[in-house]
């Protein structure tokens, strides 16, 4: 019998452990199949390993530490184009959080954090891999509740040129099918990627980006665009961003 996607529970699990037959969870997957989602012996669950692959389960042994499912084939789904790229700030609190799970919800694929010269909140080094734990975290969570099929990556870099260089590290920098853009409130330019098949959105923080690191996304070929006449928080507007550019392309 074929368990429909759309009535099941959705939880992660490690892309080896992802085949037909039987498969035991425990661990936090288990304790949000029992505890937070309250599931039952015969409920359907889906199952997606963050790389694109996802298969149809059904609960058939529910224990005080572990969840038994017997698993179908998976499937291998792929994503529509355009590939889209966000160079978020550090931002302020809990608004950081926010950003990132809804930019997983909007349809973003790959997400680089980078620390701007007028961002309020700085991270030191020594925290720099707890904080990222913590964001991935976040964006496997927003993924499972969202309906994603693949896990957003994400990454931490120090500043404005290093986020610009983590381009250069996927080969997209000067690719004919790519397109770049930063986000300027002084700019009255619209979104436009065309036939694009990678976008890249980057957006500044709390102040603003400053006239260098303006300069060097548009040194770097990123066209200025706005998002209208009002000002957005910079929590919200590499969101809205990415919304318009999957609204656009319909992907």
């Amino acid at each position: 019998m074929v368990i429909g996607y759309a009535l099941a529970v959705r939880i992660f699990v490690d892309p080896n452990d992802l085949a037909a037959g039987e498969l035991v969870v425990r661990g936090d997957e288990h304790h949000y199949l029992s505890h937070v989602r309250r599931a039952k012996v015969g409920d359907p669950v889906e199952l997606f390993d963050g790389r694109g692959r996802r298969a149809a389960a059904t609960i058939t042994k529910l224990a005080s530490d572990a969840t038994t499912l017997a698993v179908e084939s998976p499937a291998l789904i792929t994503s529509k184009p355009p590939y889209v790229r966000a160079l978020v700030p550090l931002i302020k609190g809990d608004r950081m959080d926010t950003c990132l799970e809804k930019l997983v919800e909007v349809g973003v694929d790959a997400i680089v954090v980078w620390s701007a010269t007028r961002s309020v909140v700085r991270l030191e080094p020594e925290r720099k891999d707890a904080r990222l734990a913590k964001y991935h975290a976040a964006v496997q969570a927003a993924a499972r509740q969202s309906g994603r099929v693949q896990i957003p990556s994400v990454r931490i870099v120090d500043d404005v040129r290093a986020a610009i260089a983590a381009l250069h590290d996927h080969g997209v920098i000067g690719a004919a099918t790519s397109a770049r853009i930063v986000l300027d409130p002084a700019s009255d330019a619209p979104i436009m990627v065309g036939d694009a098949h990678d976008v890249t959105i980057a957006s500044g923080p709390e102040g603003g980006l400053t006239a260098d690191e303006l300069a060097a996304f548009v040194g770097a070929g990123f066209v200025s665009v706005g998002l209208g006449p009002r000002i957005l928080r910079a929590e919200t507007a590499p969101i809205v961003a990415v919304s318009v550019i999957r609204a656009l392309t319909r992907s």
